[in-house]
């Protein structure tokens, strides 16, 4: 690309909103961790730790600590794979090509852990990864397999398609804005309800483009804000908890056009109703720079280096940005629970019966 050719005005079109910037690079976000669950009723699950990170050869290296045990034992495709003791860590070659590659983690009490990597690698997105996996501050784990957040979907391919039908996602979040729609509408998998939620509708907002660095940061905060306290905002986020809670059956992936600041937020909003820690939160959101690297890397490549220190702030997540959503939180509703109660509609009962479905242990 012709650095000339890519005007301010098209580039600002897209900032603040995440639209994609680069083609669908999956190679370099590849290998990161990911966390699932097995169901067995009525007991708790010892591990504190457990990782699956693929290898781009293939490999998947896992890692464990459990606690009050003296044996972990792993199985892939019902065979055993590794052995160890409370803490350990093994490669494991030689599996088979899989959707999803899934290991069972059992130690010698208390309840088991279903694993795969975090990334859900597909030709046309970069950032489609599993929602859940991750323990709360009580010691339940979020079920894996449920709820996918992404990128935009508009580049998916027919075999990506096939791989989200056989994943069992039938309700499609789209948190975009209507330009964005139309511009790039979402191939959705046959069968998959199609639902738009539309966080900024109505905002009028993201209009004019930041000269600097510290506006570029500015715009992001104030997104932020307007994502928690926004009309659009508590409207779209309430039909995605509405549409998480009610379709227990199948799976639930919310989207919107780089899966890191709408789509962050939203997973943010969820992991934080379920009990998570605010460290482990902050951690998944920041998870969208290593796997959006590539892209990012490959728009700025393509920029100017004034105009690059402009675009990079919008290109990012940053701890401040979604910090701003939880102060956001705190100065209009006070604490997470009443955002939930009063912004989005979820009493204590939806709540109780929405950590029913998504948590174990």
């Amino acid at each position: 690309m012709n650095k000339a050719t890519l005007s301010a005005t098209a580039v600002a079109s897209t900032l603040a909103l995440g639209l994609p910037l680069a083609p669908a690079v999956g190679a370099a976000e590849r290998g990161l961790p990911g966390y699932a669950v097995q169901h067995r009723s009525g007991q708790a699950i010892p591990f504190a730790e457990a990782t699956v990170t693929a290898g781009i050869d293939g490999s998947f290296s896992l890692s464990w600590k459990a606690e009050g045990v003296t044996r972990v034992e792993i199985r892939a495709n019902g065979r055993v794979v590794a052995r160890g003791g409370a803490t350990g860590r093994a490669v494991i070659t030689g599996l088979p090509a899989a959707d999803r590659q899934w290991f069972w983690f059992e130690a010698d009490r208390g309840q088991g852990l279903r694993l795969a990597d975090r990334l859900v690698k597909l030709s046309g997105t970069v950032n489609l990864r599993d929602a859940g996996g991750y323990r709360t501050q009580n010691g339940k784990w979020v079920k894996m397999g449920e709820v996918y957040r992404s990128d935009a979907l508009n580049n998916l391919t027919a075999e990506d398609q096939a791989k989200l039908r056989r994943l069992r996602i039938r309700t499609v979040f789209d948190l975009r804005m209507e330009g964005e729609r139309v511009k790039d509408p979402d191939r959705v998998p046959a069968g998959a309800d199609y639902v738009v939620a539309d966080v900024f509708a109505g905002s009028g907002a993201f209009q004019t483009m930041p000269k600097t660095p510290a506006e570029a940061e500015q715009m992001m905060i104030d997104a932020e804000r307007a994502m928690v306290s926004g009309d659009g905002g508590k409207k779209a986020y309430s039909q995605v908890f509405d549409g998480i809670r009610e379709d227990d059956a199948r799976s639930v992936l919310f989207h919107c056009t780089a899966g890191k600041d709408r789509t962050g937020w939203s997973s943010a909003a969820l992991l934080a109703a379920l009990g998570v820690p605010r460290d482990t939160v902050v951690a998944d959101y920041l998870a969208s720079n290593a796997y959006r690297k590539a892209a990012n890397d490959a728009l700025l490549g393509h920029l100017p280096p004034q105009q690059a220190a402009v675009y990079k702030p919008l290109l990012d997540v940053r701890a401040e940005y979604l910090n701003s959503g939880y102060d956001e939180v705190e100065a209009k509703y006070g604490t997470f629970d009443r955002y939930l109660s009063d912004g989005l509609g979820i009493d204590r009962h939806e709540l109780k019966r929405l950590k029913e479905d998504l948590l174990i242990g």
